[in-house]
């Protein structure tokens, strides 16, 4: 999920005139931390973003990507296992091959050689941050001469004969919260810390100012029904996070019913019959109701606000993962 802050550095650097290599690992031999298409971006002052293991191969790393700027020219190193750094070992024993970028800071071409391609060094990390933005799907792929942006998610394809590799990138996981209390602002601000979108929905008119001043995007419920206050995309984790489980009815009801790979709702079993009752009668399905996670977090009865904000993006963060949007989205 640290894909867009990586654009973003890029972006920046390169604005300034700095140019930069962005680094992806394009294939792993063995166990490793990270895997296939993590990427890394680093500028030409030795500055970086992003990781490639738990701190052991950076350095060398960020060595490497200078000397490709050097000598302004795309490679592939191998790290760990089988590598030529000797004296560089992987933990886990495993192996990288990661493939190093250079991307320089002249101005993006007019031109691509398709509508849903950009192979300029700024293009392609324009573009990407365009998809971020959007929260479309997109991939990166080489193919051995240049590096492409490509306006769709594509399978991993690691690295093959000839430098040629694809990876695609879903959109980070988005928290919609709905509900009132302390438990809101601690889930929200935990969410943003680690990467995903959040916006929040809430009657509470004491924190629609807090969360504002922290520029959290936010909205006023001032009825049950208002439903149209809803949106949603398939990554995106709808939760209810009320004491006051009448509010709950009708705004999940139509949660329900729009794309999200997790719908949760805070409250112990007596609260959940209340709610399945209550959302039977409105003609949801039970399938759809027993789909909700209730008790809501990986670890249940959590009752202080920033426990149950880690229990709760914890099981968000871990559907997200287990969610196969390629089959999902047909």
């Amino acid at each position: 999920m640290d894909f867009a802050d990586i654009f973003a550095f890029l972006k920046a650097r390169l604005a300034q005139g700095q140019p930069c290599v962005l680094v992806t690992v394009c294939a792993v031999e063995g166990a490793s931390m990270r895997n296939p298409g993590t990427l890394m971006g680093v500028a030409r002052d030795g500055a970086f973003t992003g990781s490639l293991s738990g701190g052991c191969i950076e350095n060398a790393v960020v060595a490497e990507a200078l000397d490709a700027l050097d000598h302004g020219a795309a490679r592939i190193v191998r790290f760990g296992a089988g590598s030529p750094y000797l004296d560089i070992k992987l933990p886990c024993g495993g192996g990288l091959d990661v493939h190093f970028q250079p991307l320089h800071a002249g101005t993006p071409d007019a031109e691509t050689p398709d509508a849903d391609t950009l192979c300029t060094d700024r293009g392609v990390v324009d573009a990407a941050l365009a998809s971020i933005a959007r929260r479309a799907p997109f991939a990166l792929a080489h193919d051995g001469t240049q590096l492409r942006h490509i306006d769709d998610w594509r399978p991993p394809s690691p690295l093959a004969q000839g430098g040629r590799w694809s990876f695609g990138y879903w959109p980070a996981p988005r928290l919609q919260i709905v509900g009132h209390g302390a438990g809101v602002e601690a889930l929200a601000r935990l969410a943003l810390e680690t990467g995903c979108a959040v916006s929040v929905l809430t009657p509470d008119a004491a924190l629609l100012a807090d969360l504002e001043a922290r520029a959290i995007p936010t909205q006023r419920l001032a009825r049950i029904d208002q439903t149209q206050l809803l949106s949603s995309d398939a990554w995106t984790a709808t939760i209810f996070l009320f004491h006051d489980h009448d509010w709950e009815i009708a705004l999940m009801a139509r949660a329900l019913d729009m794309p999200h790979f997790y719908l949760g709702a805070m409250g112990g079993r007596r609260a959940h019959a209340f709610r399945s009752e209550a959302l039977l009668a409105r003609g949801v399905s039970a399938p759809a109701i027993a789909a909700i996670h209730a008790p809501i977090g990986l670890f249940h009865s959590s009752r202080d606000p920033h426990t149950l904000a880690l229990s709760t993006l914890a099981e968000v963060i871990k559907a997200y993962q287990h969610t196969d949007f390629e089959a999902a989205l047909g």
